[in-house]
């Protein structure tokens, strides 16, 4: 399915172009864009202002454009897997249509403490190398409580905070409310507590 197109190599762009998640190719590293701004000041040309995550080490460097400059846009595929299992060999994942199955590293997961078996997820490949060079999990992952601290009745207070431990054996910061065998949300960016799932 995937040979039937031709791309030259590199395609260029310029800031214009830009969106999060676009992959960019910088000195031969490849980088994803985290966010970015475009900035018109009253003196001086206009710039864009990016935040840029390293697809090999996961760093992420802030980085600045000038206005209308061109880029190299790395080819990639995002394409949708499922979690299987983690042993001493990696992460283990089946494609979701092809039911082909691929073993990745930790290091690339966006939030691998999240992962539960059969979580839907996206891997994005370089179509040139087909090299695996992110994991991405949905924006938020439905996790059940396993154990947290009972809250004490009639405390209410909305910005207190206890540690929560989840099915994958992940801590994450929940409300006094959240009792354990509860069903919650948690934001797989900043792997915070988003909401009590009902």
């Amino acid at each position: 399915m995937r040979n039937f197109l031709i791309y030259l190599s590199e395609i260029m762009a310029t800031t214009a172009d830009f969106r999060n998640g676009l992959c960019l190719e910088i000195n031969n590293e490849l980088f994803t864009i985290v966010e970015f701004q475009h900035v018109k000041p009253g003196k001086g040309g206009a710039f864009v202002r990016t935040k840029l995550k390293n697809l090999k080490t996961g760093k992420v460097l802030a980085n600045t454009f000038n206005a209308g400059v061109k880029v190299n846009v790395a080819r990639v595929e995002r394409r949708p897997y499922q979690f299987l299992y983690k042993d001493d060999m990696g992460y283990h994942f089946m494609h979701s249509d092809t039911f082909e199955q691929v073993s990745i590293e930790e290091h690339i997961i966006n939030a691998p403490e999240l992962l539960k078996e059969g979580q839907e997820v996206d891997i994005v490949y370089h179509a040139d190398t087909e090299t695996p060079l992110s994991c991405d999990l949905p924006a938020f992952v439905e996790l059940e409580v396993t154990y947290t601290e009972p809250g004490v009745k009639g405390d209410t207070a909305t910005n207190t905070l206890k540690a929560a431990t989840v099915e994958t054996g992940a801590t994450v910061n929940v409300p006094l409310f959240i009792e354990t065998g509860e069903k919650i949300k948690v934001d797989t960016r900043s792997k915070e507590y988003s909401e009590r799932v009902k």
